[in-house]
C-alpha cells in the first residue's frame, strides 16, 4: 500500500466481549474474582517456593518462574479488560496496545518452552537421580532460563514489530477485548502474509519443538520407571509428573487448537473464549493443578499454616 492510504490512528477501540449490560456485570464479577485467585495463587505459590528450603529444588524453581509468566500475561490483559467491562470508552493508545500485544507474545512463547524444560528436568531426576543435582545445577537452570525469555523477547518483538509496520485504513475497532493479532492483522488493508508466514512458522516451530520435547522426555521417563522393581517407587514416580502433564494437555491442547485450526472454522466469537481460557483460566488452574496434586506443596503449606504468624 502507498503510505498516503495508511492512517495513523492514536488509539484504538476495543470492542469487547459483550455489549448487554446485564452481561457486562455478571462477567465484571466473575473475571474479577477469577483475576484476584490468579494473583493469590501464583504469587502464593512463588512466595511459598522462595520460603520453603525444603522446594529449594530445579523443579520449584521452573515453577516459580512459570507462575511468574502466568501472572504476566494475565495481568497484560485482565485489568483493562475489566475496565473495559464497565466504562463506555474502550479505547486504548497505539503503544499500549503494541506493549500488550508484546508481553502476551513473549510469556506465552516462555510458558511453551517451561513447559518442555520442566519435562526435560523431570527425565533427569527419574532417569538418574544420583547425577541429578550435578545435571541440573544452578548454572543449568540459569542458562535454560535465560534461553527462554531471549527466545520469547526474541519472537514477541518479531511479531509486534511486523504488526505494527502494517497500514491501517478506515475503521480503527479492533473485534476482541485485547490487541491479539489475528484482529489486528484482519483490520489492516496492507498485505499481511509475511505476517500470517511467520506467526505460522515461528510459534509453529515453538509448538513442534516444545511437545516434541515434551514427548521425548516422557518416553525416556515410562522407560526409566518401568524399569523400577519398587511398585511404590514407580506409584511416586509417576505422581510427580501427573501435575505437569495435566499443564501441558491442557496449554498446549489451548494453543494448538487456537492457531492451527483451520481457517474455514475461524470465528472472531470462537478466538474470544479461547482467549479467555488461556489468559485467564489456565493462570488460575496451574497453581492448583500443581499444589493439590503435589505432597511437597502440601507440606509446605502446612508448615506455614502451623506458624503463628501466618
Amino acid at each position: 500500500m502507498d503510505n498516503g492510504n495508511c492512517s495513523y490512528f492514536p488509539e484504538f477501540l476495543l470492542l469487547g466481549i459483550t455489549n448487554n449490560p446485564r452481561m457486562k456485570i455478571v462477567l465484571f464479577t466473575v473475571f474479577l474474582l477469577v483475576y484476584l485467585l490468579i494473583l493469590l495463587t501464583n504469587f502464593g505459590m512463588i512466595i511459598l517456593i522462595r520460603m520453603d528450603s525444603q522446594l529449594h529444588t530445579p523443579m520449584y524453581f521452573f515453577l516459580s518462574h512459570l507462575s511468574f509468566s502466568d501472572f504476566c500475561y494475565s495481568t497484560a490483559v485482565g485489568p483493562k479488560m475489566l475496565v473495559d467491562l464497565l466504562v463506555k470508552n474502550k479505547s486504548i493508545p497505539f503503544v499500549a496496545c503494541a506493549l500488550q500485544l508484546l508481553i502476551v507474545s513473549i510469556f506465552i512463547d516462555a510458558e511453551c518452552m517451561l513447559l518442555a524444560v520442566m519435562a526435560f528436568d523431570r527425565f533427569k531426576a527419574i532417569s538418574n537421580p544420583l547425577l541429578y543435582a550435578v545435571d541440573m545445577s544452578s548454572k543449568v537452570r540459569s542458562q535454560l532460563l535465560v534461553g527462554v525469555y531471549v527466545l520469547g523477547t526474541a519472537d514477541g518483538l518479531i511479531h509486534t514489530t511486523l504488526a505494527f509496520c502494517l497500514c491501517f485504513c478506515g475503521s480503527n475497532e479492533i473485534n476482541h477485548f485485547f490487541c491479539d493479532l489475528p484482529p489486528l492483522l484482519l483490520l489492516s488493508c496492507s498485505d499481511t502474509q509475511i505476517n500470517e508466514l511467520v506467526l505460522f512458522s515461528i510459534f509453529g516451530f515453538i509448538e513442534l519443538s516444545t511437545i516434541s520435547g515434551v514427548l521425548v522426555s516422557y518416553c525416556y521417563i515410562i522407560c526409566s520407571v518401568l524399569k523400577m522393581h519398587s511398585a511404590e517407587g514407580r506409584l511416586k514416580a509417576f505422581s510427580t509428573c501427573a501435575s505437569h502433564l495435566t499443564a501441558v494437555a491442557i496449554f498446549q491442547g489451548t494453543m494448538l487448537f487456537m492457531y492451527f485450526r483451520p481457517s474455514s472454522t475461524y470465528s472472531l466469537d470462537q478466538d474470544k473464549m479461547l482467549s479467555l481460557f488461556y489468559l485467564l483460566v489456565i493462570p488460575m488452574l496451574n497453581p492448583l493443578i500443581y499444589s493439590l496434586r503435589n505432597k511437597d506443596v502440601k507440606e509446605a503449606l502446612q508448615k506455614l499454616r502451623n506458624k503463628s504468624w501466618f
